[in-house]
């Protein structure tokens, strides 16, 4: 069934404060007030019935939520749901689908546990799906763009620079930042980055997107950004052997250890212009 455009679900702003400050002793007997990241639980029920909970920072639990299900397959798009609530109070997400409770989630078969922190579990029918998934042969990046797309994270304040203990994604359009989230696990912040893209207006895309995450690109990580249409993954991190086995597999241009102006392309060469 097709659901316009205008009928994108109804989505609380349901954000928490990301860190707290507390009060901590160094190393020359002196106390000090320092602040460190949230970490909160958020159970997701989808029609009422509860499916997971996730151990989140909270900046866009809305979109998390969103990029969880559709990461997972239990959705297909995000015009199959009417509305996600959050609410702190209880630390719920309550998704309304359009369809009823009788056509989600769709996956509930077999789960493999994977190497995700923050959540990192993994229905084992998505890894029978990978070679449905297509993406755009000509998406290229250059030596140049990978630079600037480190530089551009160095330089941006964040949450880990104040409290540490974070990961940090980030969907770029070519060189330009699209989309910057930090969670508790780096899964929940690709899963936000799912769900925000899932809810724009992208027609007027003139770069491919370019996906970076400060945590190793393991074979989660590659399907996740493969599903999303993205062809080029930078980490500040290396790479596990299946996340290189399945980026071969995909043709995902993998980029590792990325930092400053060094890099190692690990996988589909062809996409890197260092010229």
């Amino acid at each position: 069934m097709d659901v316009p455009v205008k009928h994108l679900p109804r989505l609380t702003q349901a954000s928490a404060p990301l860190t707290q400050a507390v009060d901590v002793i160094d190393a020359e007997g002196q106390p000090r007030a320092v602040s460190i990241p949230a970490e909160r639980d958020l159970t997701l029920y989808v029609d009422k019935r509860e499916i997971i909970t996730l151990m989140t920072l909270g900046a866009h639990p809305e979109w998390l939520t969103l990029g969880y299900l559709l990461n997972q397959r239990m959705i297909r798009h995000a015009y199959e749901l009417e509305s996600i609530t959050v609410d702190w109070s209880v630390n719920a997400a309550a998704v309304q689908t359009r369809f009823g409770s009788g056509t989600t989630p769709r996956n509930r078969g077999k789960r493999i546990v994977t190497t995700g922190c923050g959540q990192g579990s993994l229905f084992a029918s998505l890894m029978d799906d990978l070679d449905s998934l297509r993406l755009a042969p000509a998406a290229a990046i250059t030596r140049d763009t990978v630079f600037a797309i480190v530089q551009t994270i160095r330089e941006r304040d964040t949450v880990y620079k104040n409290a540490g203990s974070v990961h940090a994604c980030a969907l770029f359009e070519g060189s330009d930042l699209r989309c910057f989230i930090e969670d508790v696990g780096r899964h929940n912040a690709l899963d936000s980055i799912a769900g925000w893209l899932a809810l724009g207006d992208l027609q007027q895309q003139t770069a491919p997107w370019v996906l970076y995450t400060t945590g190793r690109l393991t074979s989660e990580m590659i399907i996740k950004a493969a599903q999303m249409g993205v062809s080029i993954v930078i980490s500040r991190s290396g790479m596990t052997q299946m996340g290189l086995e399945i980026a071969l597999r995909l043709g995902v241009c993998a980029i590792g250890r990325a930092l400053n102006r060094h890099f190692l392309c690990f996988s589909a060469g062809h996409r890197l212009i260092t010229g």
